[in-house]
């Protein structure tokens, strides 16, 4: 792809800052859903309860479906870059990719010990997908991308369910998994954490599947790798009018797909077509709702004095790795019984405060740590492993 050869392929800035606005949408969901354990205490004062359902709608309106879908974007990216970087140098990074996918896969099981919901198996799992398609053209990415998100097997479940109303679809995995840990977060100790990780992730593994957003996150993956061929991230005047287009779209499409979700159950009543229905929509209205908020984030980060603000999230997005397994750690710690035990004991707004204090030591540490390394600890570890026997340094 002679394209590729010209690319850019610098660090660019508001890439990590958006993946650190992600990052950021991430933990605060976690905390919201206190890690998983969705128990929540009654609340009686009167400005907890306006408070709670202020910042938690406004929470799960900004961050819910977007920040995974953002972190996912990237992801995509970053192996175009990657890749791209040793296309230049005429080596292949495909091979290099996969085992790289192999130590991420092990990333995710370390994870899974101390939080249920675990994304990183997953990427590793649907990474084959990005080094089987980088060498087909924009085109082919491009459609392969629009299959996937339009979610095939949830239209077929809604096909067979109003061709056949009796039509039962086998009952979903991933609950009885999650059944499986809900004693563990609430009673155990570390000990039975780290026996139980493999009901953890087989839980958030299946949940992905299951529900059908695999599919998305796999989309969003071609998404992002088609970004970078284009260098979409990067500021320029043909960029900018593209972004403002993309986010006048998103908005309009937005409301339209919302509106569907509240009224697919008027119109279906068959359990099966109202859920595939509700899960299709709610993937296409947080994609419209997607194509409005990054554009907004380029279009402050470049051309708005608050960008100055969004840039402060670099050095967060730069060790995405570091950060998300760390998340994991102290929300784990502090809403799990090994811990604190705080979960189901935390409202919207307490919970929301916990999740700050933990971006802002994050934060702290991330900022403090690259002044003097290159990159976050856990990401030299994995590019160490990467290149192992390469003699690349």
């Amino acid at each position: 792809m002679p394209l590729a050869q010209k690319i850019t392929t610098s660090r660019i800035g508001v890439v990590d800052a958006l993946r650190g606005f992600a990052l950021l949408g991430i933990l605060l969901m976690h905390c919201l859903e206190h890690f998983n354990y969705f128990v929540f205490p009654k609340v009686e004062e009167q400005w907890l309860i306006v408070s709670n359902n202020i910042l938690a709608s406004s929470t799960r309106f900004i961050f819910s479906e977007k920040a995974y879908a953002i972190f996912a974007l990237l992801f995509g990216f970053s192996f175009f870059i990657q890749d791209n970087n040793q296309r230049k140098k005429g080596k292949d990074f495909r091979a290099r990719f996969l085992w790289r996918m192999v130590i991420l896969f092990g990333w995710g099981c370390l994870n899974s010990i101390f939080y249920t919901g675990d994304i990183l198996v997953l990427f590793s799992v649907l990474g084959l997908l990005l080094a089987a398609t980088s060498r087909l053209s924009d085109k082919w990415v491009l459609a392969i991308a629009v299959v996937l998100f339009l979610m095939p097997v949830q239209w077929f479940h809604v096909i067979y369910g109003l061709a056949d109303p009796a039509y039962v679809p086998a009952k979903p995995l991933f609950a009885q998994y999650y059944q499986l840990t809900v004693p563990v977060l609430a009673q155990g100790n570390f000990l039975d954490m780290v026996k139980g990780a493999f009901n953890g992730q087989m839980y958030s593994f299946l949940w992905w599947i299951e529900d059908g957003y695999v599919f998305k996150v796999a989309a969003l993956f071609l998404l992002g790798m088609l970004a970078g061929r284009r260098q979409y991230f990067v500021y320029t005047r043909r960029n900018f009018n593209l972004w403002i287009k993309t986010l006048l779209v998103g908005i309009l499409v937005y409301f339209p797909l919302k509106g569907m979700m509240e009224f697919v159950p008027q119109f279906f009543e068959n359990r099966v077509v109202v859920k595939n229905l509700h899960t299709i929509f709610s993937c296409y209205s947080s994609f419209a709702f997607l194509c409005f908020l990054v554009p907004v984030f380029l279009i402050v980060y470049y051309k708005n004095p608050f960008g100055a603000v969004l840039r402060k999230l670099e050095p967060y997005g730069k060790m995405s790795l570091t950060v998300y397994i760390t998340q994991s750690v102290l929300g784990g710690f502090v809403f799990y019984n090994w811990g604190l035990g705080l979960l189901g004991t935390t409202t919207a707004t307490y919970s929301l405060l916990i999740g700050l204090a933990i971006f802002a030591l994050q934060y702290a540490f991330a900022a403090i740590w690259l002044k003097y390394h290159r990159q976050g600890p856990l990401e030299y570890i994995w590019h160490k492993l990467t290149w192992l026997g390469s003699g690349k340094e």
